[in-house]
C-alpha cells in the first residue's frame, strides 16, 4: 500500500509545480502505489500525476485504478487520448472497465475502439455475467504437438509479448482443441530436436468460459496454478485466467458473501465511493422484508396471550430463548455458506451434514439449557426450568437446522448460497422460537392458565 507520507509529498510538489521532482519520485513507484496515491488526489491532480508517467507506465496504472476514478480520467483526456489507453490496456482490463459502465457509458465508450478491439470487447461482453468468459483474455502462447522444442521455442519468443503470461505453454490440434498444458520450463530443459508430443503428459486443467467465476477460484486454489485454460464446451482453447485476477475475484466474491449475509445488496464500488441514495436502496428491501417476517413473531405472541397474562415470568425468558435460536441459526448459515462457496461441500453432502449439525446443536441446546435451567428455577420454580431447559433445546436445534439447510436449498435452486443471510434466519428462527416456547410453556403450566382463566 501507497504510504501516506507519499501521498502527502505528492500533493506538496504537485501544488509547487515541481513536476520534474515529482516524476523523479514516481520512478521508484510501482503502478499499483501510484493508482493508489492518485486515488486521494483530486481530478487536476490526477490528471497531472498521469501525465508525469511515461507513456509506457501509464496504461498499467490506469489498470489498477477503481473504475469510477477510470471513467472520470478518460472523460477528461482527448479523444485521442482515450482511444490509446481502451487500446494498451489488457482485454481484461478492458472488459472489467467496459461491464462497470451503465449503457449510455457503455456506447459512448465503445465507440471510441477500432475494429478489432471492438469485436473482441463485444465477444468477452457477450458472455454471462460473473462468468469465466468475462474474465479471460484471448491472448495467449501455443503449439502444435508435431513441432519440434526449436521450432516451439521460437514461436514462443515471438509471440511472448501477445500474451499476458507464458509460465505455461498450450498445446493445440488443428482445430484449436486444448491437448495440453506444458510448463515453460520443461522446454527449456528439453532437448531442442525434440518433439513437443514428447513432453506432454496430457494433464492439464481448464474451465468452461460460460462457468461461475467461482469455479476458476477453486481450480486455482486447489491446484496451486498461476494460469488457467478457459475453453468452449467442444474443448477448444479460448482464453486463459490468471492467478492476479483470480485474487481479485476471490475477494469480490467473498466482499458479495459478507454484504449478503448482512442482509445489505451488493455494492459493486467502494463504500466511500457509495452515494448515501444507493446504500438506502440497497438496504431498504431488506429490511422491509424483514419487518414483515416479524409481524408473524408478533401474531404468534398473541397467539399465547393468555399464557402470558397467567404466568408473567415467561416474558423474562423471552429474547433469552428467541436470540439463542437465532444465534445458533446463524452460526450455521455462515459456516454452510462459506463451505459450499469454497467448494469444501456439495449439495450431495447434505444428509450427511445434517446429521452432523443435529448432533452439535443438541449439545450446544443441552449445554445451554443447562445454563437457564438455574435461572428459571430461582426467578419460577421447577416448572419454569423446565420449560426454558426444554425450549432452549428445541430452538437451538431449530434455528441450527434452518441455518444449515437454508443455503442448500437455495443453491439446489442455483441461487446464490449467501442469500441464507443472518437476519433472515434469524427472523425465521424467531417466530419458530416464539411457537415453540409458547406452545411448552401451555402444555405443561396448563394447570396455572386454566385456573388463571377461571379466576379472571
Amino acid at each position: 500500500m501507497a504510504e501516506k507520507g507519499v501521498i502527502v509529498e505528492l500533493i506538496a510538489l504537485l501544488r509547487l509545480e515541481k513536476f520534474d521532482e515529482v516524476k523523479e519520485r514516481l520512478d521508484d513507484m510501482p503502478v499499483q502505489d501510484i493508482a493508489e496515491a492518485m486515488s486521494e488526489l483530486e481530478l487536476d491532480a490526477q490528471q497531472r500525476v498521469f501525465e508525469a508517467l511515461p507513456d509506457e507506465r501509464q496504461t498499467d496504472t490506469f489498470s489498477y485504478l477503481s473504475p469510477t476514478a477510470q471513467r472520470e480520467l478518460l472523460d477528461s483526456f482527448s479523444d485521442a487520448k482515450s482511444r490509446q489507453i481502451l487500446h494498451e490496456l489488457l482485454p481484461d482490463d478492458r472488459t472489467a472497465f467496459l461491464e462497470s459502465l451503465s449503457a449510455d457509458e457503455l456506447e459512448d465508450h465503445l465507440k471510441l475502439l477500432g475494429p478489432e478491439d471492438l469485436k473482441q470487447s463485444l465477444k468477452l461482453l457477450g458472455y454471462p455475467e460473473e462468468s469465466i468468459g468475462r474474465l479471460m483474455t484471448p491472448h495467449f502462447v501455443a503449439v502444435k504437438p508435431d513441432w519440434s522444442v526449436a521450432r516451439a521455442l521460437d514461436h514462443i519468443r515471438h509471440e511472448a509479448t501477445r500474451g499476458e503470461t507464458i509460465n505455461f505453454v498450450f498445446v493445440t490440434d488443428q482445430r484449436g482443441r486444448l491437448l495440453d498444458a506444458i510448463k515453460l520450463k520443461e522446454f527449456i530443459l528439453a532437448r531442442q530436436d525434440a518433439k513437443v508430443e514428447s513432453i506432454m503428459d496430457e494433464v492439464f486443467y481448464s474451465v468452461l468460459a460460460s462457468a461461475d467465476r467461482e469455479e476458476a477460484v477453486q481450480v486455482i486454489q486447489r491446484y496451486d496454478l498461476n494460469t488457467l485454460a478457459v475453453t468452449d464446451k467442444h474443448g477448444v482453447l479460448l482464453g486463459i485466467v490468471t492467478v492476479d485476477d483470480i485474487m481479485d475475484v476471490a475477494e469480490q466474491e467473498t466482499t458479495e458473501d459478507f454484504q449478503k449475509l448482512g442482509a445489505a445488496g451488493v455494492l459493486n464500488m467502494s463504500l466511500l465511493e457509495a452515494r448515501p441514495s444507493l446504500l438506502y436502496r440497497k438496504r431498504i428491501g431488506w429490511l422491509l422484508g424483514l419487518v414483515f417476517i416479524n409481524i408473524f413473531g408478533g401474531a404468534a405472541i398473541a397467539m399465547y396471550e393468555e399464557t402470558l397474562e397467567a404466568v408473567l415470568v415467561l416474558v423474562l425468558f423471552l429474547p433469552l430463548i428467541i436470540d439463542s435460536g437465532g444465534n445458533a441459526g446463524a452460526q450455521s448459515s455462515t459456516l454452510m455458506v462459506r463451505a459450499l462457496a469454497t467448494g469444501d461441500v456439495q449439495l450431495k453432502d447434505w444428509f450427511r451434514l445434517w446429521g452432523k449439525e443435529f448432533g452439535v446443536a443438541a449439545a450446544l441446546g443441552l449445554s445451554m439449557a443447562a445454563a437457564v435451567a438455574l435461572l428459571g428455577f430461582y426467578r419460577g420454580g421447577p416448572e419454569i426450568a423446565f420449560v426454558v431447559a426444554v425450549s432452549m433445546i428445541c430452538v437451538v436445534v431449530l434455528g441450527s437446522m434452518i441455518g444449515m439447510l437454508l443455503p442448500f436449498i437455495l443453491a439446489r435452486f442455483k441461487l446464490d448460497p449467501a442469500t441464507a443471510s443472518a437476519p433472515l434466519i434469524t427472523s425465521i428462527a424467531d417466530i419458530g422460537g416464539i411457537l415453540i416456547y409458547f406452545g411448552i410453556a401451555t402444555l405443561v403450566l396448563r394447570d396455572v392458565v386454566a385456573a388463571a382463566g377461571a379466576g379472571a
